[in-house]
């Protein structure tokens, strides 16, 4: 039952989602906001939890040119791991740096990682996404995000 990997997978998504909803309900509430600070947490908690449901039913019909794409080349692991350390600088510097300012440079220099060649693009990107966000966030939703250095 459990030898094809997508159920291995699914019950560790599972496991993950049931630790991640345990906390989204840890959240307090807050009455002077449009959306509650736990709705999303709880929404994308339980829709991790159905999909993982929906990958342990799938079907296991695997070719084998399937196991063959399941291996991963060196070189994608290397840019796997990289991502994987850049978010967890994101992480670290979210409070201290801020929303706007660590994502800006997240996004910039994460594009530069991946190869994305086209700079003056990137950069526009990496401007206006987290400065849309923030403002969406702030003034539409009622939503604090860290501020950082910058005197926002």
């Amino acid at each position: 039952m459990l030898k094809a990997p997508h159920r291995k997978v699914s019950l560790v998504l599972m496991a993950i989602a049931a630790f991640y909803l345990y906390l989204a309900f840890q959240l307090p509430s807050f009455m002077n906001s449009i959306i509650d600070s736990d709705t999303l947490p709880k929404v994308l908690g339980v829709l991790l939890i159905v999909l993982s449901l929906i990958l342990f039913f799938m079907p296991d019909n695997e070719t084998p040119e399937q196991k063959e794409k399941r291996n991963i080349p060196k070189s994608d692991a290397f840019m796997l791991i990289g991502t994987f350390l850049l978010i967890l600088v994101y992480i670290f510097f979210l409070e201290i740096l801020g929303f706007i300012l660590v994502s800006m440079l997240f996004i910039f220099i994460c594009s530069l990682f991946l190869g994305y060649k086209k700079h003056v693009t990137n950069a526009i990107v990496a401007v206006l996404f987290p400065v849309s966000l923030y403002l969406i966030f702030t003034q539409l939703l009622g939503i604090s995000l860290p501020s950082g250095i910058l005197p926002i």
